[in-house]
């Protein structure tokens, strides 16, 4: 019988191009994002940057530290201490040793990540003067040549304060930094902490000086010294995090829809199924047949899939850099190692797995009917749901509905996920395509109600072409379906939480005013105590820092803010669950529920800088995972420095009763002009804190429903030219009735109106289930909040579902409407 399927691929291989197209890129997808998955797994080396002309470095390190469970910045307490004074004095004991300080520091309009370092260490990054001398004084400083000239006076912000320097000379600019080098005394002065030490003495004696208290880097291990490597696993977690997602619900997407493509496509030959039936040809015979073909397709479409993704996967990784999700230097490449070959066997495997699979159920079907029944079951269709799908879709709508009231009800923190939460979202969309022959019947008639009383017969028409081809109006309705509910689902969700956290925000501040970052990575303490001198206001401004806790023989790290408790209780409105913010005093502290800490508890915590402290816990406030932070009395502000960068986010402001507002404002705009900080009103504050919060999430879901939106767009496209382009015999029939060609056109695009209502329909329906779900877990979480959706967006996902609906029927109609065959039957009337 595979003689048989090859013959037939040969003669019928227009009717297989949908199902070819629609496997293609499935596969493409798949293989894609494979590729791109697992060569992750195996990333080149990067070499050195900042150290590649020294031979060793010696940089304090947890062994049991993983950087890939924290966030950026967030430092293991040995490396937030940094090098001791002893083992700076043990290692200088061996040979020449040269002192290493990172730190904040940024010219005024400059890139916002630069750093500054001490002279000393420049040429071991291969840094070497340009133009002018080495800093000697300490308001001196080396600059790249792109950022400002020998003998210029220029504004460096840094942690300490804004001061004015003089250039003494300019170096070449590099690609993997953009540093400031002061004088050694000026860089200890800005930042006491020492990162890293860069021992030039014997080998074997500095490893001896250091024994266990810090890690001595050689060779490509110098690498973890740079600050690129801190940045680069930070956007590589991304990637990591974010291409299985789009993975997950791309692949289902696609597996989905290759998978009813196929199953469709061996639906409409049944009447071919059928000759063979009542010529002899036995059920083993029809299946293997149809098996055989299914297996010739899926190979050639596996094949061209395979290659199509090997491609579209640097594609894929040039949207992902784009979005500042990648690093640049990231790529894939074609090889025949394992990282590729592996994901692309893999996506061979699937598309040709999908197209069995696809084919399976019909060819099992068909095989049963008897000789005898054989040209019934062809002409006539059924409801379209066998016993098998019918169980697939109760499962489903069984599993949709019980996911949703298990985020509603039981784990409403499920939404903040985006890992988990969007796969969810696709459980009650995916359900609606399996049940939808179940609604085609009721939505068919309930959708040409308003066209009951209408002149001619093109509703009844249409309605009745629809509920005698339930299965044919599932397949072509799925993909639409597919693509307003994902899109809606998706785009809903990442509004909704986005819109409920600037309403938890914008509640929790309870000042008037703010100061935000301008073009700097935060404010400056310095530019805090100018804004607290003038009179009649009071300023509150987070130092983020890093709190230590030890459990049994390691230490837990937790987010903390230093801040001046009296501004705190004015300026933030925190949800106080156990004990109160007027206890709140240098020798305690305000910690989150999520902690598990009591209101009264004494607790035992180390800072960054290495100091041992025991707070009392004054309160305890309810807080959401992600925004868990501990607050701590100013006295603790040095500690900032060592565990973060000594900055802070964002700082709030309120005037004291009386005061004139018009002056104090003016004289705060005044004070934080030039100094990378900006004065704003609490509603700016919040609406430019949600964006930066929400940007990964929404780069996270926004992509994900871009790449589903453009495989179901074009599934719609190929579905419905399949089904159309299969129905000569309807066209004929209408011509041999009487219809004039124009005529013809008006009721095939009518009824692929009916489809694409159909599907926008169970959409809605099937987003419905998500939105109430997600309703219910914000009001848990933020209280009341609006459900918000780019309505607009949406709208217009429909509307171009639409139109293709209708390309893909007008095509293939007007083909067929100048095809000799019809314009034979037109001349009979």
């Amino acid at each position: 019988m595979l003689g048989i399927a090859l013959q037939t691929l040969r003669a019928r291989w227009v009717s297989f191009l949908g199902t070819i197209v629609a496997l293609v890129l499935g596969v493409a997808q798949v293989a894609a994002m494979g590729v791109l998955l697992m060569t992750m797994l195996d990333l080149p080396d990067r070499p050195p940057e900042r150290f590649a002309q020294a031979s060793a470095v010696v940089l304090p390190t947890d062994p049991d530290w993983d950087p890939a469970h924290h966030d950026l910045g967030v430092r293991s307490l040995p490396e937030a201490e940094g090098v001791s004074k002893d083992l700076l004095s043990r290692v200088s004991a061996t040979g020449e040793t040269v002192v290493d300080r990172a730190f904040y520091a940024q010219l005024h309009d400059g890139p916002k990540n630069q750093v500054g370092h001490p002279w000393a260490v420049a040429r071991f990054g291969g840094y070497k003067l340009t133009n002018g001398r080495q800093p000697t004084g300490d308001r001196e400083i080396v600059v790249p040549s792109d950022q400002a000239h020998t003998g210029e006076k220029v504004t460096v912000m840094t942690a300490a304060g804004v001061s004015t320097y003089t250039v003494s000379g300019t170096v070449a600019p590099v690609d993997w930094e953009n540093a400031v080098f002061f004088g050694d005394a000026e860089a200890a002065r800005i930042s006491p902490r020492i990162q890293a030490l860069v021992a030039l003495g014997p080998i074997d004696q500095v490893r001896g000086a250091v024994g266990k208290d810090a890690e001595i880097l050689t060779g490509k291990d110098r690498h973890k010294a740079d600050a690129s490597e801190a940045e680069d696993r930070e956007t590589l977690d991304n990637t990591i995090t974010l291409v299985p997602v789009m993975a997950s619900v791309a692949g289902t997407t696609s597996v989905f829809v290759v998978a009813s493509t196929f199953a469709f496509a061996v639906i409409q030959r049944r009447r071919e199924v059928a000759l063979l039936r009542t010529v002899g040809a036995t059920p083993k015979q029809v299946r293997r047949m149809v098996r055989g073909e299914a297996l010739l397709v899926g190979t050639l479409a596996s094949a061209l899939g395979t290659a199509l993704g090997l491609y579209g996967a640097q594609l894929l990784t040039d949207m992902l850099i784009d979005l500042d999700i990648s690093p640049p230097w990231f790529r894939v490449r074609p090889s025949l190692h394992w990282t590729v070959t592996a994901p692309l066997a893999g996506a061979f495997l699937v598309g040709v797995l999908v197209a069995l699979c696809g084919a399976a159920a019909a060819a099992h079907r068909a095989g049963r009917v008897r000789p005898v029944e054989a040209l019934r079951e062809a002409a006539v269709d059924d409801s379209g749901m066998t016993p098998g799908r019918l169980l697939i879709g109760a499962l489903g709508v069984g599993g949709g509905v019980g996911l949703a009231a298990w985020i509603a009800v039981g784990k409403p923190a499920t939404i903040l996920s985006p890992n988990t939460y969007v796969t969810e979202l696709l459980v009650p969309v995916l359900a609606a395509a399996v049940i939808a022959p179940l609604a085609i019947g009721p939505l068919a008639r309930l959708l040409m109600w308003p066209f009951r009383n209408s002149a001619g017969p093109t509703a009844m028409l249409v309605r009745e072409s629809v509920l005698t081809s339930r299965r044919r109006t599932a397949a072509t309705a799925a993909p639409i379906l597919l693509t307003v509910g994902l899109a809606l689902s998706l785009l809903a969700a990442t509004d909704s939480l986005g819109a409920a956290r600037d309403h938890g925000l914008r509640n929790q501040v309870a000042s008037d005013y703010a100061l935000a970052p301008d073009g700097t990575p935060g404010i400056s303490p310095e530019v805090v105590d100018r804004v607290k001198k003038i009179d009649g206001v009071q300023i509150a401004a987070p130092l983020l820092t890093t709190v230590y806790t030890r459990d049994e023989d390691r230490y837990d790290e937790n987010d903390g803010m230093v801040v001046d408790t009296s501004a705190l209780k004015r300026t933030m409105d925190l949800t106080i669950t156990e004990g109160s913010l007027d206890k709140l005093d240098d020798n305690s502290i305000a910690a989150p529920d999520l902690w598990g800490w009591d209101a009264g508890t004494t607790q035992k915590i180390l800072l960054g800088d290495g100091e041992e402290a025991t707070l009392k816990v004054a309160a305890v406030y309810k807080a959401m995972r992600g925004e868990d932070v501990a607050y701590l009395p100013e006295r603790f502000a040095p500690s900032a420095a060592y565990a973060r960068d000594g900055l802070a986010r964002r700082a709030y402001i309120t005037l004291d009763p009386g005061t004139d507002k018009a002056t104090a404002t003016a004289a705060i705009a005044k004070a934080v002009q030039g100094t990378g900080a900006r004065f704003l009103t609490r509603d700016a504050l919040v609406a430019s804190e949600s964006a930066y919060a929400r940007h990964l999430i929404e780069v996270r879901q926004r992509s994900t429903a871009v790449i589903v939106v453009l495989f179901c767009f074009i599934a719609i496209l190929n579905t419905l030219l399949m089904a159309t382009s299969d129905r000569r015999r309807d066209l004929a029939v209408l011509r041999l009735a009487g219809a004039t060609p124009k005529q013809v056109v008006r009721f095939f695009v009518a009824e692929s109106l009916l489809v694409a209502g159909i599907g926008i329909v169970l959409a809605l329906v099937a987003s419905a289930v998500n939105i109430a779900a997600l309703w219910a877990a914000l009001l848990q979480l933020f209280g009341t909040t609006p459900i918000v959706a780019p309505w607009l967006v949406v709208v217009g996902i429909a509307a171009v579902s639409t139109v293709l609906a209708v390309i893909g029927t007008v095509l293939p109609v007007s083909a067929a409407l100048r095809s000799r065959i019809v314009q034979l039957v037109g001349a009979r009337e």
